[in-house]
């Protein structure tokens, strides 16, 4: 496992008003939640790399204003199709 260090000004920290555990948590969920919305990870990748379950990732999308499913109408008119 890799492990990536970041230096944060403390009054960062403060204006956050996070713990830094908390802190850590949030910047890898956001990291994911980016990731996954640019398509550079799967939503079952991008919640590995959060460290939470596939399906709280998912719900957590709404928070980010990120859309859950990506699929263009000629996806969704096929899948619809085949249904």
């Amino acid at each position: 496992m890799y492990e990536i260090a970041l230096s944060l000004p403390d009054d960062v920290l403060t204006a956050l008003d996070l713990a830094p555990e908390q802190l850590s948590d949030e910047v890898r969920l956001a990291a994911a939640v980016k990731f996954y919305e640019l398509g550079r990870l799967s939503s079952g990748m991008a919640a590995k790399f959060a460290g939470i379950p596939r399906v709280i990732f998912l719900s957590k999308l709404a928070d980010y204003g990120v859309d859950t499913f990506r699929l263009t109408e000629a996806e969704l008119r096929e899948d619809l199709a085949n249904a």
